[in-house]
């Protein structure tokens, strides 16, 4: 199903019906409220033309100012619900950013800045910040604008006629210009985060531009990205400015028809003054309400915008987790394959094709191949991050695709060498929220050499890690990386230079731990430090 801004916009408020219904009946109330104002003002005028004062006059009056107390203590009661939705939006944002993210397909990840995806949220606030105007703002709006046609209907029939012609030319007005409006705000909204994704870029490599002898690169870049935003902001706005123009007719076709409708009816007597005075009210009351609608129509578009950016993240596939098997939770694990094949999206010629090889449980195994061979894809389908197009892979007898994702990420461990660091405490970064005892990790740290440098820390294993462990050693990273793999006890290591930046001595030292026959897990890692394939059982080589 195609999603498009006006779809998603009716998704997110099916979530809050029983506040939108809140919502409404209060504006409705306020509608009908806001009515005994001319109402009230018309009997106090008869009763002025009376020339004499009576206590049903002071009647009137506190009639009138109790309707004003009225409808301003529903408009905090609106307010409330409205805060309500922007903290339950905010909250469902968050949760659901935080839940897609590690979840997305790297199939669809293939040709996206994962992190620039990020920026979308921000997305969030601007909902926030145009929810109340487009519920409280526009829907009173409407209704005022209803209830006042109704109320000039009862005075005349002729007013039902010019009624109905507003109301067409209103929905005219906005159903050509509306599409253009979006389209304009979804291609200025396009450069908005260009940009942003461009300035993220420059801060990534800013020491590569800080020695860069042409210091006006980047600065070339981001005007060519800010010339082609004003130029979609400047065609947005002429929309907005056409809009404007149209309005600002429309009302004064409303103003000119219904004085002169209200003054014709006058002058044939069939509406005395203290009606006039109050139909008078009335269009004032409707013209203020077109101008509330106008105002709320650049708000409605960045509504609408900011959904359809934020659906582009929610609109990424997820990994499929159809599986229900279980993998045994104790022990190594075995692991086949039968004449696999992938490929990346788009491309024509397979990284890997018809791969066939077995690897008995408790196996240390050494993978090896000319650089293009597809060593790391294969580590990679092993652990079932990306999904071979055809073959199948067993873990155990069991093909892959047929385990839980959630038992079977648990009984492995992957070390690549990206950077995996996130901004926390060293033991955080360790143990990722398991339930693991401090004698393992202890244990690990001691295997790793990492009590020495943590012991130099002022607040040891509780040091507080910049994002990607910033200003830390690469060996150290690399540490804490392999003891986050390690301390789970996985039945199946997935490795790939896991030590490349560790001195030659420690490296053998922790390779001995790692390929210890005393050491249940299968091991699968790819180096080129020649103590691997002295401690390997088997090595496994591939080919072009």
């Amino acid at each position: 199903m195609t999603w498009t801004p006006l779809r998603r916009f009716w998704s997110l408020l099916s979530q809050y019906k029983p506040e939108l219904r809140q919502i409404y009946a209060y504006a409705i109330i306020i509608g009908v409220v806001n009515l005994t104002l001319p109402l009230g003002i018309q009997a106090i005028i008869n009763y002025l033309q009376t020339g004499a004062m009576s206590s049903a006059w002071m009647v009137l009056v506190c009639f009138v100012l109790i309707g004003i107390a009225i409808t301003g203590f529903l408009q905090v009661l609106q307010l409330r619900v409205v805060e309500n939705i922007q903290q339950d939006l905010f909250t469902r944002s968050g949760f659901e950013f935080s839940y897609r993210l590690p979840k997305i397909k790297f199939s669809e990840l293939d040709r996206i800045h994962t992190p620039e995806l990020v920026n979308r949220f921000f997305d969030t606030l601007t909902i926030q910040k145009g929810l109340p105007k487009v519920l409280i703002d526009f829907s009173l709006a409407a209704f005022q604008i209803t209830f006042g046609l109704v109320l000039l209907a009862i005075y005349s029939p002729y007013f039902i006629i010019l009624g109905f012609a507003l109301v067409v030319i209103l929905y005219l007005i906005m159903r050509i210009t509306g599409p253009q409006g979006l389209s304009t705000s979804l291609k200025e909204s396009k450069y908005k985060y260009k940009l942003v994704h461009w300035l993220e870029e420059v801060a990534r490599v800013n020491r590569s531009l800080k020695i860069n002898p042409a210091e006006d690169f980047h600065m070339n870049r981001t005007d060519s990205i800010v010339t082609g935003y004003l130029a979609h902001r400047e065609k947005h706005f002429q929309v907005l400015l056409y809009q404007f123009q149209l309005f600002i007719g429309f009302k004064v076709i409303v103003a000119a028809g219904l004085l002169l409708l209200g003054g014709f009816l006058v002058f044939q007597e069939q509406m005395n003054i203290g009606q006039f005075v109050a139909a008078e009210i009335v269009i004032i009351l409707i013209i203020n309400s077109v101008e509330k609608i106008l105002r709320t129509i650049e708000t409605i578009y960045d509504v609408l915008t900011a959904l359809e950016k934020i659906g582009y993240v929610t609109d990424l596939g997820l990994d499929d987790n159809t599986g229900r098997v279980m993998i045994d939770t104790q022990g190594p694990l075995s692991v086949r394959a039968d004449e696999i094949e992938f490929s990346f999206p788009g491309e024509r010629r397979p990284v890997i094709s018809d791969l066939s090889f077995s690897i008995e449980a408790g196996q240390k195994v050494l993978l090896k191949g000319v650089q293009g061979a597809g060593k790391t894809i294969l580590l990679q389908l092993i652990s079932n991050i990306h999904q071979y197009q055809h073959g199948e892979i067993y873990v155990n007898d069991v093909p892959i695709r047929n385990y839980n994702n959630n038992y079977f990420n648990n009984r492995i461990g992957v070390v690549l060498p990206v950077n995996q660091l996130f901004d926390g405490t060293i033991l955080e970064n360790i143990v990722l929220g398991r339930a693991i005892s401090d004698r393992r990790v202890n244990e690990l740290l001691e295997i790793l050499g990492l009590r020495k440098y943590l012991g130099n820390l002022s607040d040891g294993i509780h040091t507080v890690l910049d994002s990607g462990g910033r200003r830390q050693p690469r060996s150290i990273i690399q540490k804490i990386t392999l003891a986050r793999t390690l301390i789970g006890n996985p039945g199946l290591l997935l490795m790939e230079e896991p030590l490349q930046f560790i001195d030659a001595e420690e490296k053998k030292r922790i390779i001995d731990y790692i390929m210890s026959p005393e050491r249940s897990w299968t091991v699968i890692v790819v180096s080129d430090f020649y103590y691997w394939n002295e401690k390997c059982d088997q090595i496994l080589e591939l080919k072009k």
